[in-house]
Protein backbone atom coordinates (compact mmCIF):
# COMPACT_ATOMS: atom_id res chain seq x y z
CA UNK A 1 0.00 0.00 0.00
CA UNK A 2 1.51 3.42 -1.02
CA UNK A 3 1.99 6.31 1.29
CA UNK A 4 -0.92 8.38 0.33
CA UNK A 5 -3.66 5.47 0.52
CA UNK A 6 -5.81 5.17 3.77
CA UNK A 7 -6.88 1.80 4.65
CA UNK A 8 -10.52 1.64 4.81
CA UNK A 9 -10.60 0.61 8.47
CA UNK A 10 -8.69 3.93 9.57
CA UNK A 11 -11.42 6.10 7.08
CA UNK A 12 -14.50 4.57 8.76
CA UNK A 13 -13.43 4.87 12.01
CA UNK A 14 -12.68 8.78 11.19
CA UNK A 15 -16.27 9.16 9.66
CA UNK A 16 -17.97 7.55 12.54
CA UNK A 17 -16.10 9.86 14.91
CA UNK A 18 -17.37 12.90 12.81
CA UNK A 19 -20.61 11.68 12.42
CA UNK A 20 -20.64 11.02 16.53
CA UNK A 21 -19.33 14.74 16.26
CA UNK A 22 -22.43 15.98 14.44
CA UNK A 23 -24.72 14.20 16.51
CA UNK A 24 -23.40 15.94 19.68
CA UNK A 25 -23.36 19.12 18.52
CA UNK A 26 -26.95 18.47 17.27
CA UNK A 27 -27.80 17.79 20.89
CA UNK A 28 -25.37 20.15 22.54
CA UNK A 29 -27.62 23.24 20.35
CA UNK A 30 -30.39 21.18 21.40
CA UNK A 31 -30.10 21.15 24.75
CA UNK A 32 -29.00 24.99 24.74
CA UNK A 33 -32.19 26.09 22.98
CA UNK A 34 -34.00 24.34 25.47
CA UNK A 35 -32.51 25.85 28.69
CA UNK A 36 -33.18 28.74 27.11
CA UNK A 37 -36.98 28.44 25.81
CA UNK A 38 -39.15 25.66 27.25
CA UNK A 39 -42.05 26.67 24.33
CA UNK A 40 -38.90 24.64 22.15
CA UNK A 41 -40.37 21.28 23.11
CA UNK A 42 -42.67 21.84 20.93
CA UNK A 43 -40.73 22.75 18.28
CA UNK A 44 -37.99 19.62 19.09
CA UNK A 45 -41.50 17.70 18.63
CA UNK A 46 -41.76 19.10 15.28
CA UNK A 47 -38.03 18.53 14.05
CA UNK A 48 -38.21 14.86 15.69
CA UNK A 49 -41.76 14.43 13.55
CA UNK A 50 -40.15 16.02 10.09
CA UNK A 51 -37.21 13.90 10.71
CA UNK A 52 -39.57 10.66 11.05
CA UNK A 53 -38.75 9.86 14.47
CA UNK A 54 -42.13 8.71 14.70
CA UNK A 55 -44.13 8.41 18.02
CA UNK A 56 -43.12 5.07 18.14
CA UNK A 57 -39.58 5.65 18.51
CA UNK A 58 -38.48 4.18 22.08
CA UNK A 59 -35.08 5.96 21.62
CA UNK A 60 -36.36 9.41 21.05
CA UNK A 61 -39.18 9.13 23.63
CA UNK A 62 -36.66 7.95 26.23
CA UNK A 63 -34.07 11.08 25.38
CA UNK A 64 -37.11 13.58 25.31
CA UNK A 65 -38.36 12.11 28.98
CA UNK A 66 -34.66 12.29 30.11
CA UNK A 67 -34.26 16.37 28.94
CA UNK A 68 -37.50 17.18 30.05
CA UNK A 69 -36.91 16.62 33.28
CA UNK A 70 -33.72 18.43 33.90
CA UNK A 71 -33.34 22.14 35.15
CA UNK A 72 -31.97 24.80 32.78
CA UNK A 73 -28.95 25.13 34.42
CA UNK A 74 -28.58 21.27 33.94
CA UNK A 75 -29.71 21.65 30.46
CA UNK A 76 -26.78 24.24 30.04
CA UNK A 77 -24.16 21.77 31.42
CA UNK A 78 -25.34 19.29 29.14
CA UNK A 79 -24.87 21.08 26.14
CA UNK A 80 -21.82 22.43 26.99
CA UNK A 81 -20.15 18.47 27.94
CA UNK A 82 -21.55 17.84 24.29
CA UNK A 83 -19.81 20.45 22.52
CA UNK A 84 -16.32 19.51 24.52
CA UNK A 85 -16.89 15.71 23.65
CA UNK A 86 -18.22 17.06 20.33
CA UNK A 87 -14.65 18.87 19.81
CA UNK A 88 -12.40 15.44 20.89
CA UNK A 89 -14.58 13.37 18.04
CA UNK A 90 -13.59 16.00 15.58
CA UNK A 91 -9.76 16.02 16.33
CA UNK A 92 -9.70 12.29 16.55
CA UNK A 93 -11.64 11.87 13.03
CA UNK A 94 -9.46 14.95 11.52
CA UNK A 95 -6.47 13.81 12.59
CA UNK A 96 -7.43 10.26 11.37
CA UNK A 97 -8.26 11.55 8.05
CA UNK A 98 -4.37 12.97 7.87
CA UNK A 99 -3.51 10.03 9.09
CA UNK A 100 -1.38 11.59 11.83
CA UNK A 101 -0.11 9.18 14.24
CA UNK A 102 -1.01 11.17 17.08
CA UNK A 103 -4.46 10.84 16.60
CA UNK A 104 -4.46 7.19 16.40
CA UNK A 105 -2.89 7.43 19.73
CA UNK A 106 -5.68 9.88 20.97
CA UNK A 107 -8.63 7.88 19.67
CA UNK A 108 -7.07 4.55 21.02
CA UNK A 109 -6.84 6.44 24.71
CA UNK A 110 -10.18 7.59 24.18
CA UNK A 111 -11.80 4.73 23.17
CA UNK A 112 -10.75 2.83 25.66
CA UNK A 113 -11.01 4.32 28.42
CA UNK A 114 -14.89 4.51 27.77
CA UNK A 115 -14.94 0.74 27.52
CA UNK A 116 -15.01 0.21 31.56
CA UNK A 117 -17.87 2.63 31.82
CA UNK A 118 -19.68 1.06 28.68
CA UNK A 119 -19.41 -2.39 30.13
CA UNK A 120 -21.22 -1.21 33.31
CA UNK A 121 -23.96 0.72 31.95
CA UNK A 122 -24.55 -2.97 29.72
CA UNK A 123 -24.45 -4.72 32.69
CA UNK A 124 -26.83 -2.88 34.83
CA UNK A 125 -29.46 -1.85 31.60
CA UNK A 126 -28.24 -4.46 29.12
CA UNK A 127 -29.59 -3.47 25.65
CA UNK A 128 -28.49 -4.93 21.96
CA UNK A 129 -27.54 -1.01 21.29
CA UNK A 130 -25.18 -0.46 24.41
CA UNK A 131 -23.56 -4.11 23.31
CA UNK A 132 -22.95 -2.75 19.85
CA UNK A 133 -21.42 0.38 20.98
CA UNK A 134 -18.87 -1.94 23.28
CA UNK A 135 -17.94 -3.94 20.39
CA UNK A 136 -17.55 -1.10 17.70
CA UNK A 137 -15.57 0.67 20.26
CA UNK A 138 -13.47 -2.39 21.30
CA UNK A 139 -12.97 -3.33 17.81
CA UNK A 140 -11.85 0.21 17.00
CA UNK A 141 -9.36 -0.02 20.26
CA UNK A 142 -7.96 -3.36 18.62
CA UNK A 143 -7.49 -2.13 15.43
CA UNK A 144 -5.58 1.52 16.22
CA UNK A 145 -3.53 -0.82 18.72
CA UNK A 146 -2.74 -3.33 16.47
CA UNK A 147 -1.14 -0.72 13.73
CA UNK A 148 0.42 1.55 16.56
CA UNK A 149 2.40 -1.54 17.81
CA UNK A 150 3.14 -2.80 13.91
CA UNK A 151 5.17 0.47 13.70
Amino acid sequence: MSENQRPRALLAIAAFKLVKALLLVGLGVAALVLARDSASWHTLQQVADALRFGPDNQLIHRAVAGLSGLSARRLEELGLATFVYAGVFTTEGVGLLLRKRWAEYLTTIVTASFVPFELYELVHKPSWLKLLGLLVNALIVVYLARRLLKR
